[in-house]
């Protein structure tokens, strides 16, 4: 059984998304991940270098959604979860990546895409 550790609502500015207005102007992107690994030997011996940093990971993340621009949502988070599966502790990543202001001509909360990878 799995451990998990969840960095939810991180928000950073991208420039993402099909039309051209998405590209030029950005807008703001809501990041969740849950990274499925064994914590007990970072409790056992109270040691950040046996689990996942998720201050570090917090940056890392950010980086991938202000830097190259996708047109789906459905990509970015693909990248996302590669970034999460780079920490070798890391067994599985869940990532949910928020587009609340999505060119949508209707009243609505929230577009999201989770995806679930793990390793081959």
């Amino acid at each position: 059984m799995s451990d998990t550790v969840r960095l939810a609502g991180l928000r950073a500015r991208g420039r993402h998304g099909c039309l051209p207005a998405e590209r030029e102007l950005g807008q703001e992107f809501v990041v969740d991940v849950t990274l499925s690994l064994d914590t007990a030997p970072a409790a056992a011996g109270d040691d950040l270098t046996k689990t996942v940093d998720y201050g570090a990971l917090a940056l890392e993340l950010a980086r991938v959604v202000e830097g190259e621009p996708v047109n789906l949502i459905e990509t970015l988070a693909e990248r996302l979860a590669a970034v999460c599966l780079v920490h070798d502790l890391v067994e599985e990543a869940e990532v949910s990546v928020h587009k609340p202001a999505a060119p949508i001509p209707l009243p609505f909360d929230d577009v999201v895409v989770t995806i679930r990878r793990g390793r081959a």
